[in-house]
């Protein structure tokens, strides 16, 4: 991949991020929208100039040294936090607020509307966060996030651990009677091959669940609402009948 082909792909990649399109782009730059569909759609076989690239980084909300930047950073995403980092934001209930946030594309205007934080807390808590590497705060307190997009929490650690203690009761703790509320619950008995292949198909879901999240981050917050998939598989029986078995 040329550095030009990867600092446009990061544009792209913060068009989609900020919700803007080529027609808000076009606009900006006083160009027709089918230009610019060409000119992303063929960046790597037509020559775009320093000064369009300066245009487009401006309009980002960038310098074309901070995109820059981004682009080379671009590869060394995270895809997990260590068990330290983890164990740091479990240990306060706002830093851990503002990391999930954060990692859902919140900005700190978001963050301050929506939470009971003041603005200094909200920044100590983001000036953490950068410490751990999870995001860097940019000028203007605009947060970059440092995670890939398969990003996950560490399968034993404080995170999950914490949801499985504290969260899972209350999720489970509804009626699910609401519209877009799906409770299922399903018992048999399958070979092992249905249950690799069922174990597939909730992969399947899982990365489906991933590609939503991401397409309704070009929405703007009040239309997208903390949505949360619980997949479980096991082989059980009801503890009943466990007893009743014959040795």
């Amino acid at each position: 991949m040329t550095e030009i082909t990867q600092l446009m792909n990061t544009i792209k990649y913060q068009l989609k991020q900020q919700a803007k399109t080529y027609r808000d782009v076009a606009e900006a730059l006083d160009l027709s929208e089918a230009s610019i569909k060409r000119m992303f759609s063929h960046s790597s076989d037509a020559p775009i100039s320093l000064e369009r690239l300066v245009q487009l980084s401006h309009f980002l909300g960038f310098s074309l040294a901070e995109l820059t930047q981004e682009a080379s950073l671009s590869n060394a995403k995270l895809k997990t936090l260590t068990l330290e980092q983890e164990k740091e934001l479990i240990s306060d209930s706002e830093l851990l607020v503002v990391a999930v946030c954060a990692i859902n594309q919140w900005s700190m205007a978001e963050i301050l509307e929506y939470y009971k934080l003041s603005e200094a807390s909200c920044l100590r808590m983001l000036l953490k966060l950068d410490q751990l590497r999870l995001i860097t705060l940019l000028p203007g307190n605009r947060i970059r996030l440092n995670i890939s997009r398969d990003f996950d929490w560490l399968p034993n650690g404080p995170i999950r651990a914490y949801f499985r203690e504290v969260g899972m009761f209350d999720f489970l703790n509804a009626r699910f009677h609401h519209e877009g509320e799906t409770f299922s619950f399903t018992h048999g008995m399958l070979t092992e091959g249905a249950i690799l292949k069922l174990q597939a198909e909730i992969r399947q879901l899982k990365r489906r669940f991933a590609e939503l999240h991401a397409e309704s981050l070009n929405s703007p917050l009040k239309k997208r609402h903390g949505t949360a998939l619980l997949m479980a598989m096991r082989q059980w029986e009801p503890e009943g009948f466990t007893k009743l078995r014959k040795n």
